[in-house]
C-alpha cells in the first residue's frame, strides 16, 4: 500500500444547538482544556473545540442530536485518581470500571453535559 494512518487527527462530539456555554464550562472550565478557534468557514455551524494532550476534541452542532451512550472516546491521563476525586469534589458523577485491572489499566466514565459517554483511563 502507498498510505499510511499516522494517528488520530480529532475526536468530534455531537451536542445541541446551544450548546457551546455549557461545553466551555465543562471542557475547558471544569477539565480544563484549552479552546482552540474554529476556522472562520466552519464558525457559523457553531460547536465549539478544545484542546486534550496532542489531540483535539471537537464539540459539533447536531440538530437531532441523540447522546453517544455506548460509543465513546477514551482519554488517557496521568494521576487518573487525582482527576477522579477533582471530579466527584465538583459534583460529577463518575462510573468506576475496574474491567481491565488485571491489564493494569485503571478507568472511569462519565457523561458530559450532553449525556455523551466519555471515558478516562491511565496504564499503570
Amino acid at each position: 500500500m502507498s498510505f499510511i494512518f499516522s494517528g488520530i487527527d480529532h475526536v468530534q462530539l455531537a451536542a445541541p444547538e446551544g450548546c457551546e456555554s455549557e461545553a466551555r464550562r465543562f471542557f475547558a472550565d471544569l477539565l480544563g482544556w484549552v479552546e482552540i478557534p474554529k476556522p472562520e468557514i466552519l464558525r457559523k455551524r457553531g460547536g465549539v473545540w478544545f484542546q486534550c494532550g496532542v489531540h483535539q476534541v471537537h464539540i459539533g452542532v447536531q440538530k437531532d442530536f441523540v447522546p453517544a451512550t455506548k460509543a465513546h472516546p477514551a482519554f488517557q491521563v496521568q494521576n487518573i485518581d487525582s482527576l477522579r476525586e477533582y471530579l466527584l469534589q465538583k459534583s460529577i458523577q463518575v462510573i468506576d470500571d475496574d474491567a481491565r485491572s488485571d491489564e493494569g489499566v485503571k478507568r472511569f466514565y462519565l457523561h458530559d453535559p450532553f449525556g455523551n459517554r466519555l471515558e478516562f483511563l491511565e496504564w499503570l
